[in-house]
């Protein structure tokens, strides 16, 4: 099975002279199931709908987009695999050198909000065609949201792209439900029943079960209603008990359609069976992203797993959907046939790795519970912790011929791990999936910071810290934990920062990348960044907003580099910890007699010495 058609040269080879749809695209061509395009576009090809490919056009230009002519259906638009201002901006907002998803990585590929400005160019040259958009960008941007980047509450993404349709979540099944409707001859503006969907309209008298959320101008002005906002959205992100949405703009109303329901076994099978090239087209040199999923398979989609600055359940929910044994053999076999191949699955997984059906049997029928979190701040009584069919996959993957090595890279829940009484798991998974270190996130040591993620208390970590050494010893392995840890997230400040730079120096660990916390749309802790409340009580938040204190944060985790020693003294001397400078076995940096240079150096504003300090 060929590339769908990316130029129109490609669409007339392949015998079309109009296609149903054009998906115009931020990142290059790939067509692997770990992209969204290449999902949605070899579904809607699988139910015979035509498609091309109009992958990062160059927005100066009308000719890019008027190549195709005019599609029989519509335009779909995505933004990429990522957000385009993470993937193009650090925390510290500095622009990024390289792209993952372009050409050899080169960056300036794409605009800034691609979804926005391809819609808009879509929109002036075919005013009278469709476009409906959506991937992760405008998913999490489908409502009135607090952006990082302007420091702003920005409205609907729909309202600003002047998009006719929005599709939120996972979507094969929506766009064919949009691609089924629009085939039949319907209008964009008339498809307003199709769950995933988020339209707008200036008549809602029609609409039934709904809660009102407030209106874009309170929420834009007032945090207290933000935070009453983002709290009713994500109650409502369960397809079983969740209510439509309603967000009133001036003369408008945003409708939110109920969440899509979760993929079937039968339904995720079919995805990804589709007959994917499995690379990027060959208008390409090569295209960095495709190095970590080539040789990975998909396991799951959703997760459980409660924490507060990940946005997965506001995209893809909470309930679980996962694919059959025999459907990520037969992806095993395929990809031991390719000719790159060297033996090395580098990952089954998903969100979470290690979570192999849904958090319990209840939430098969009635849906995930809307005021309680399955992991969070203790397991769920209920819950089904259970690793023996991962554990098979897991096996008859490890059987394939030439299969060297099955590694688990996207992420073990250790908490969950740890919940299972049965340790067959665990066994196998030092023994055989571990390509010498293991990456698991306790995110901080802080009881309070730790609430506030959604994460288990420091014991619980500690716990399977020393289980794992005991199962490395049993079983004769050189094998390592690399803890992910972030700095200043919401609840965190510079007493908890010290707390977690004291356990860095027990265990003798120096992270060599910090996680700064990056407030992107669609999670609790960016909701906490903005207004100062948890919006699970409505209750104050600390949260470090000023570059300074983030900067001393991120500095505290790694004291030990001698370019940080300025800001990690600050920190200690404005939190009243000058015990930690000195000699002895517990103090983090030593003492240092400093030139009439160096005093003169810390007087200055911050704005000052940043240039120096970075």
């Amino acid at each position: 099975m060929a590339f769908l058609p990316t130029t129109r040269e490609e669409m007339l080879e392949q015998g079309f002279d109009q296609v149903d749809f054009v998906y115009v695209c931020g990142d290059a061509y790939v067509d692997h199931p770990s992209f969204g395009c290449a999902i949605i576009t070899r579904t809607l090809q699988a139910y015979g709908y035509s498609c091309a490919v109009l992958p990062q056009p160059d927005w100066h230009r009308d000719e890019e987009f008027l190549q195709f002519h005019e599609p029989r259906l519509g335009f779909l638009v995505s933004a990429g695999n990522i957000d385009s201002m993470v993937n193009h901006y650090s925390v510290n907002k500095r622009r990024r050198d390289k792209d993952a998803y372009s050409d050899q990585g080169v960056m300036g590929k794409r605009p800034d909000r691609p979804t926005i400005v391809y819609t808009q160019i879509l929109k002036r040259l075919f005013p009278d065609k469709p476009v409906i958009i959506g991937g992760v960008e405008a998913s999490l941007r489908r409502l009135a949201h607090y952006d990082y980047w302007d420091d702003k509450v920005r409205r609907s993404i729909l309202m600003d792209s002047q998009a006719d349709l929005l599709l939120y979540g996972m979507g094969e099944n929506c766009i064919i439900e949009v691609a089924d409707a629009l085939n039949s001859g319907l209008k964009a503006s008339d498809i307003c029943f199709i769950r995933g969907c988020v339209w707008k309209t200036k008549d809602i008298s029609h609409v039934v079960d709904y809660e009102m959320l407030p209106s874009f101008d309170e929420v834009a002005s007032d945090p207290y209603a933000y935070c009453r906002s983002f709290r009713l959205q994500h109650e409502n992100i369960d397809a079983v008990h969740a209510h439509v949405l309603i967000e009133p703009y001036d003369g408008w109303y945003v409708v939110q359609n109920l969440p899509p329901l979760p993929l079937t076994q039968e339904e995720m099978d079919f995805t990804y069976s589709l007959p994917y090239e499995r690379t990027f087209h060959p208008r390409y040199t090569y295209i960095p992203a495709i190095e970590e999923v080539q040789f990975s398979i998909a396991f799951n989609r959703g997760c459980f797993g409660s924490c507060s600055f990940c946005a997965i359940t506001h995209h893809q929910g909470r309930i679980l959907s996962s694919r059959s044994k025999e459907n990520i053999i037969e992806e095993g076999k395929k990809i031991t046939q390719m000719p790159n191949f060297k033996g090395y699955i580098h990952d089954v997984g998903g969100p979470t790795a290690n979570f192999a059906q849904p958090a319990c049997e209840k939430q098969k029928e009635h849906g995930a519970c809307r005021h309680k979190e399955c992991l969070f701040p203790r397991p769920c009584s209920n819950m089904t912790v259970d690793h023996s069919r991962y554990l098979e996959i897991l096996r008859e993957l490890r059987k394939l011929p030439k299969v060297k090595k099955v590694f688990i890279r996207s992420g073990i829940r250790y908490d969950y791990l740890m919940y299972d009484k049965d340790d067959t798991f665990f066994d196998e998974l030092v023994q055989h999936h571990i390509s010498g270190q293991l990456k698991v996130a306790p995110e901080h040591i802080s009881a309070k910071v730790l609430d506030k993620m959604g994460k288990p208390r420091k014991e619980l970590y500690l716990r399977f810290v020393e289980k794992f050494e005991r199962k490395n010893e049993k079983f004769h392995k050189d094998q390592y934990i690399v803890p992910y840890l972030m700095s200043s997230h919401p609840g965190s400040d510079l007493e908890a920062a010290i707390e977690l730079a004291c356990y860095l120096k027990k265990i003798r660990h120096t992270p060599k990348q910090v996680q700064d916390f990056y407030p992107t749309p669609g999670t609790l802790a960016t909701c906490m960044y903005y207004t100062g409340m948890d919006p699970r009580t409505m209750k104050p938040v600390y949260v470090a907003k000023t570059f300074e204190e983030k900067a001393m944060q991120r500095a505290l985790m790694q004291f030990t580099y001698p370019k940080n020693y300025d800001l990690v003294y600050i920190a200690l001397k404005q939190a009243g910890r000058l015990d930690l400078v000195g000699t002895s076995s517990k103090c983090l940096i030593p003492p240092r007699k400093r030139t009439s240079h160096d005093q003169k150096r810390l007087r200055k504003p911050y704005a000052k010495r940043k240039k120096d300090l970075s």
